[in-house]
């Protein structure tokens, strides 16, 4: 008899010393990978030779993320948060890795079913690249970056704001700066934007470029400026990431030899002291 509990342990993230769940992660992992540098190298006209070979690989791995999904949508009873038959398989499809499954092969069904044109099958390919987001699953370390934007949601909308105001503030007042030199490059305070958002990173490309003294003065110090406020938000997810990271190594310490945390006995100690 198949275990559906135990299927639905390998189909999750790889916990320490499940080495068929481990398996399991690096082979999707692989042909997430496989499938995004294919879809690159289906658009290099000199490998249109291999258009059969693409198409096969496209149907392998089509198949096997249907499988996967089908599975998933079928042991995810198994965790309590979806434990009814009904209810709960609908409450798991709609969850975002779900629908990013869903996503990941509903390309290649979707054509067979609604009559298009080549456009939009060509258009609706794009969306292969979806498959790319499934890593998301099972990998750790994207599943901290997750947890990292979230911990510093407020401070990361705090700064895109203030990013967002100096844009206007700079876009604004170089428009009155240039805008009798430069009619056309400046014509109003939203053309002005293009150049603020090159200045504000330090790109520069050039194509758009103060001419008056005082709007190359201005420019030279908002590109200063520039360096230190788009600064900030590396900064904030990098502080994120080690704030994670010491949360990690206090919280989780794994037994070589059991495999199990370690950190987990003395609470259920505890708790057992309690009662």
């Amino acid at each position: 008899m198949i275990n559906k509990k135990r299927i639905f342990e390998i189909l999750e993230i790889a916990s320490a010393g499940d080495v068929p769940s481990k398996i399991f992660d690096v082979f999707i992992m692989t042909l997430i990978s496989l499938n995004v540098i294919a879809v690159i190298l289906e658009t290099e006209p000199s490998l249109a030779s291999y258009k059969r070979f693409f198409n096969k690989f496209e149907v392998f791995s089509v198949v096997v993320f249907s499988i996967e999904y089908l599975l998933r949508i079928w042991t995810c009873t198994s965790d309590k948060r979806f434990k009814h038959p009904l209810k709960g398989r609908i409450r798991f499809a709609v969850t975002p890795l779900a629908l990013i499954d869903l996503l990941a092969v509903l390309p290649f069904y979707l054509p067979m079913v609604i009559p298009l044109d080549l456009r939009s099958i060509r258009a609706l390919r794009l969306f292969r690249f979806v498959r790319l987001l499934k890593i998301g699953r099972y990998s750790e370390s994207l599943r901290s970056l997750g947890y990292v934007l979230k911990k510093k949601e407020e401070e990361l909308i705090v700064t895109v704001i203030a990013l967002l105001m100096l844009l206007v503030i700079t876009s604004s007042i170089v428009y009155f700066l240039e805008h009798e030199a430069q009619p056309k490059v400046f014509s109003s305070i939203p053309a002005a934007m293009w150049w603020g958002v090159a200045t504000l990173t330090t790109v520069g490309y050039g194509d758009v470029c103060p001419i008056t003294t005082l709007g190359k003065c201005f420019g030279a110090l908002i590109a200063i400026l520039g360096i230190g406020m788009f600064a900030l938000p590396a900064g904030i997810v990098a502080s994120g990431f080690a704030e994670a990271f010491q949360r990690r190594r206090r919280t989780t310490q794994i037994c070589p030899h059991c495999g199990k945390n370690i950190n987990e006995q003395p609470k259920k100690a505890n708790n057992n002291r309690k009662l």
